[in-house]
């Protein structure tokens, strides 16, 4: 009984991790820029903590970016790449009213 409980709950962790999309999924058949490499290409323009991300529709650049916030510093910090390029078109504070 046990071993059942163990398997059970440890099939439901892995479901919902499997859940936990980022924000914007539903775009990212638009992309020609993976996740992974556009998170690694925000690391490099701003180090630090990943503390958020999507994908959303917004002007500059070719219109589609991946947007992080990254914490640095005691800062949060918002990194845009444009999703279909891969150029960073953002690196700036976070505003007080973050998107």
């Amino acid at each position: 009984m046990r071993k059942i409980i163990i398997a059970l709950t440890a099939g439901c962790l892995l479901a919902t991790g499997a859940h936990a999309a980022m924000k914007g999924e539903q775009l990212a058949h638009r992309a020609k820029v993976s996740l992974s490499i556009a998170r690694a290409t925000a690391l490099k323009a701003r180090p630090g903590k990943i503390t958020d991300e999507e994908l959303e529709l917004e002007k500059g650049g070719s219109g589609l970016r991946y947007s992080f916030d990254i914490a640095n510093g005691g800062k949060t910090y918002e990194v845009g790449v444009d999703a279909k390029t891969g150029t960073v078109l953002e690196n700036a504070v976070e505003g007080k009213r973050p998107d």
